[in-house]
């Protein structure tokens, strides 16, 4: 059985108004993986996923390009232990302090 993961990404750079959201939104669904994307006032996109380590590896290989109009800076990784947290993949709303 494959293991299961979940990891925290912050991604920066040119990554809103390019829809990196509805990308990844499309790319974990297309890979089986839960959890949600959002946007910060900062102008990161924070993703929380979780599934098959293989393909939240995926998930990662393409997020550090992004969609066609992005430019992904740098992108912070954090492995996390694997909860069974979500039932699917959702963009959540735009974050402010």
């Amino acid at each position: 059985m494959e293991q299961k993961v979940r990891i925290h990404l912050s991604v920066r750079g040119r990554v809103q108004g390019v829809f990196f959201r509805e990308n990844t939104y499309k790319k974990a669904k297309e890979l089986g993986i839960t959890g949600w994307v959002r946007n910060f006032p900062d102008g990161q996109v924070e993703i929380v996923a979780e599934g098959e380590k293989e393909k939240i590896e995926k998930l990662i290989e393409w997020a550090k390009r992004g969609p066609t109009f992005a430019k992904v800076d740098s992108l912070d990784i954090g492995w996390e232990e694997y909860k069974d947290e979500f039932k699917n993949f959702e963009i959540k709303g735009r974050v402010f302090n």
